[in-house]
């Protein structure tokens, strides 16, 4: 068995009348121990989907938790996990792109 690293995205909605507010969404980083990647793909999704819920809000609203994509899966590379251990690498070009879409750091709150 080997370790992988699952990328997944969900988004939550709000069904209010308003409307106004913008989709969150999350992206999480999931631990999978499988055979080969293919089944860890597999692995990968199914968790996706069981991350779908909806509950009602402090205010009411129906908030909805769809998965919405599985960006990668990626054999970790590190092969003790422990302090220090690298889990996943991602590589971009634009800080600005990034520091916009990442909220924690614009310091805006969640």
């Amino acid at each position: 068995m080997r370790t992988y690293v699952a990328v997944l995205v969900c988004v939550a909605e709000a069904a209010a009348a308003s409307g106004s507010q913008a989709p969150l969404y999350r992206e999480s980083f999931v631990l999978l121990t499988a055979r080969t990647e293919d089944e860890a793909r597999s692995k990968a999704r199914a968790h996706g989907e069981g991350l779908e819920t909806s509950y009602r809000n402090e205010k009411g609203e129906l908030i909805t938790w769809t998965f919405r994509q599985l960006v990668d899966v990626a054999e970790v590379p590190d092969d003790s996990l422990g302090d220090g251990a690298e889990l996943y690498t991602r590589h971009f070009r634009d800080f600005a792109a990034y520091t916009a879409f990442e909220p924690l750091l614009s310091g805006e709150d969640l």
